[in-house]
């Protein structure tokens, strides 16, 4: 993952620390998966944890509002090139677009690799190495769609503002052959070796499943969720897991146009939606009980509003988060009375 010059995590001399610009992607495959990656235990970020593949915005990205500046916590050219080099640098996913023909880019195994590790070495950037694949090429900042932003609470030491996008690989009927001979193939495991300038690792593995696959699996305790993938996977599934499931192109893109609409919708709609969670309450079962509907300190006092009617359960300790769920505030608040009802 590149690092960041684009934005500060140290505590000023007051209050919290400045929140890092960083680009996140939910990634559907043909066969309307999503990819996770799974962060090494050693991550400085969801250690542990299966995530969006994402990371923070770099000066190749382009110019990013000033710190202290609303527009900073809002889509941008800069969050999408973000979004898609670190997707390249952390999958070996390419998301680029031959401008005169519109057709994706498809580029074998050992270039991508190379194109990785000079990129993540700064020895080229994202843009550049595109070009010298095709010099029509860029990365298609165009097919992605924003779906929330997440902006860390503030009683977090390391914070982040970071914009989730929805990208759709093409489906088997609408895509090239050989641009689907480069992509995993369903609960297919590929180990990803993540170069950094100590020879570390950052991710383990990178794996294509459903939406409602990855929620069994936080579930059973096999994997851990935080938050925000829990219910961004949550509210996906809704769409993309509909029952039966089924691999037939036509049904497969109804399933996604509903989820677009879906995304489109709402007050504001969840391409707008910006959520900084916030404790409520603690259940009866010890769970802490976030809030969504707040924007952040840095965006009090704008129009900027989050999701008012979910809320999510989970059990937090020591870096890890356990038992999540998605329910509905007045599910939650009315199970409160009735309780207290029945004392």
């Amino acid at each position: 993952m590149s690092s960041s010059s684009s934005g500060k995590s140290e505590k000023g001399k007051s209050g919290p620390a400045l929140p890092r610009p960083s680009s996140s992607v939910i990634l559907v495959s043909p066969k309307n998966e999503i990819l996770l990656l799974h962060r090494v235990q050693t991550s400085s970020s969801f250690a542990s944890a299966h995530v969006f593949p994402g990371g923070n915005l770099a000066p190749q990205d382009g110019d990013c509002p000033a710190e202290g500046d609303k527009k900073r916590h809002e889509d941008s050219p800069s969050y999408r090139r973000a979004a898609i080099r670190e997707l390249f640098e952390e999958s070996g996913i390419l998301l680029a677009k031959d401008t005169s023909s519109k057709k994706m880019l498809a580029v074998n195994e050992e270039e991508r690799e190379k194109g990785r590790k000079a990129i993540h070495q700064d020895e080229i950037t994202f843009a550049e190495w595109v070009r010298t694949q095709n010099v029509h090429a860029e990365a298609d900042i165009d097919g992605l769609i924003p779906f929330t932003r997440w902006i860390t609470p503030p009683n977090v030491p390391r914070r982040y503002t970071t914009q989730m996008y929805l990208y759709f690989l093409p489906l088997p009927i609408e895509s090239d052959k050989r641009l689907l001979q480069e992509i995993p193939a369903e609960g297919e495991r590929e180990e990803i070796p993540i170069p950094t300038s100590d020879g570390g690792v950052e991710v383990t593995e990178a794996i294509f499943l459903t939406a409602s696959e990855w929620l069994r699996k936080a579930g059973r305790g096999e994997i851990m969720l935080f938050p925000p993938q829990y219910l961004l996977l949550h509210l996906t599934a809704q769409f993309l897991d509909k029952e039966p499931r089924t691999a037939v192109s036509e049904e497969m893109g109804e399933r996604r146009r509903e989820l677009v609409e879906f995304v489109h919708s709402g007050t504001p709609p969840w391409t707008e939606k910006c959520i900084s969670p916030k404790m409520l309450k603690v259940s009866s079962d010890g769970r802490t009980v976030l809030a969504l509907d707040h924007p952040g300190p840095e965006l009090e006092g704008s129009n900027r509003r989050g999701e008012s009617d979910r809320v999510v359960l989970v059990k937090f300790g020591k870096g890890a988060a356990r038992q999540v769920e998605v329910r509905w505030k007045k599910d939650v608040f009315e199970a409160d009375r009735q309780e207290k009802s029945n004392l």
